[in-house]
């Protein structure tokens, strides 16, 4: 558990149109040689039939476009590669403006933002639009890539000018970790080797810093969390008796013999076993998914959450969140949606929209309320049920939640509870 760089670590990439982001996420892969051989030839090919004199490295994702220009919507697109110190998922968002709702869909799990500059156009606006994002979806990590330093011959000067003007709009925000790297994606400096043309910058490169990255302390460990997904009754020689109740542990840790209460009815038990696939545990931790075992026969059932008897979430029909609109269609306050939180599904309402935020200036909008896709604001919601929260900035599982418009099954809204 205190090995972090064996841990799986997320990171979600942000940036302008042609920041560099294709380019960046292709040199990552290339020196990290992480890439099939079959990949690497037919990338070759395409860049000598272009005319390059160099394998285009922004081809290993740049097949997106292709398909978005053929009318198919591509959220967000991830990508799996491991070193030998650490496995990563990269959840690769458009830079677009009107893509904000996706760099909330990649960044909702993210351990670590990249939000790349170009060193050319410093901080503009989408700069602040991702970091604002960044903050608000509670991202533990943010590495400021200061990208294409070759084109202002890696000059320290440009780079110190960046960092002290990011510093400076980001001291608004609530962000725990920033670091800075200039780097050229191009030509691969301080991308995964050091780069010799900028021996000013003495800290390590972008894939070092992500292998070494301290995500482990991120977890919630205090508050134990396990919301129950579905029952399982094998019913099969050898486990006749067994009931189970499985799900993912959203945070905290169980252990055999901890006392626990269910939730929302209150019944009291014990916890006789931890069990997976491989055999029993005598500890489990989020986010392994697990099947639980009582010492007691209680009604238990999909929804219901399995805590801690002296550390509870608030169960509430009302609550206030930040979201973030995703839909094309306008938000209808009083209008019934469905509500997915943990496990947990029924419906609710938006009672009130108390403002929504300006994400390029941070100010907060009392007059003009309605919501419309990529808007962020923070509403009251009511539920039919209690549901069992706690607050986003404590625990992103729990405190997180979609709408779902009921008569399209789109997801409308993603919240976070404040």
């Amino acid at each position: 558990m205190n090995l972090d760089t064996n841990q799986l670590l997320r990171f979600t990439t942000a940036g302008s149109v042609d920041d560099g982001k294709s380019t960046l996420i292709g040199r990552l892969l290339y020196d990290a040689k992480a890439i099939f051989e079959d990949q690497l030839a037919s990338i070759t090919s395409i860049s000598k039939n272009k005319g390059h004199d160099h394998i285009d490295l922004a081809l290993f994702t740049d097949g997106l476009r292709d398909e978005r220009a053929q009318g198919i919507t591509i959220d967000v697109a991830y990508r799996y590669f491991t070193t030998p110190k650490r496995k990563f998922i990269i959840a690769d968002t458009p830079g677009h403006i009107q893509y904000t709702r996706n760099m909330v869909t990649g960044a909702s799990t993210a351990n670590v933002a990249l939000i790349l500059i170009d060193a050319r156009h410093g901080i503009i606006e989408q700069t602040k639009r991702h970091a604002f994002i960044a903050s608000l979806l509670q991202i533990p990590h943010i590495i400021v890539c200061i990208n294409k330093m070759d084109l202002v011959n890696y000059a320290e000067e440009v780079y110190e000018n960046i960092r002290s003007q990011f510093e400076e709009f980001a001291s608004k925000l609530h962000i725990k970790d920033i670091r800075f790297i200039p780097m050229s994606a191009l030509h691969g400096d301080n991308v995964v080797n050091r780069s010799q043309h900028m021996p000013w910058f003495q800290e390590a490169p972008l894939l070092y810093t992500l292998e070494h990255m301290h995500v482990s302390s991120d977890l919630n460990k205090i508050d134990a969390r396990f919301p129950v997904q579905t029952i399982l009754r094998p019913q099969r020689e050898g486990f006749l008796d067994y009931r189970g109740y499985a799900g993912r542990i959203a945070s905290g840790i169980f252990r055999p013999n901890d006392n626990v209460i269910i939730l929302p009815s209150g019944f009291t038990s014990t916890i006789k076993t931890i069990d997976t696939s491989e055999g029993s545990l005598q500890e489990a931790y989020t986010p392994m998914s697990v099947a639980i075992t009582l010492e007691d026969d209680i009604d238990v059932s999909r929804g219901d959450m399995i805590v801690k008897i002296n550390n509870t979430p608030t169960q509430t029909q009302e609550f206030d969140a930040m979201i973030c609109w995703l839909h094309t269609q306008t938000a209808r306050p009083r209008t019934k949606y469905t509500i997915l939180h943990t496990s947990n599904e029924q419906k609710a309402m938006i009672k009130e929209v108390v403002y929504k935020i300006d994400i390029n200036t941070y100010q907060r909008e009392v007059e003009n309320k309605e919501l419309t896709m990529n808007d962020i604001a923070r509403i009251k919601v009511r539920t039919t049920r209690p549901l069992l929260i706690d607050e986003y900035r404590d625990n992103r599982i729990t405190g997180s939640f979609v709408l779902v418009d009921d008569s399209t099954h789109e997801t409308v809204a993603a919240g976070m509870i404040v």
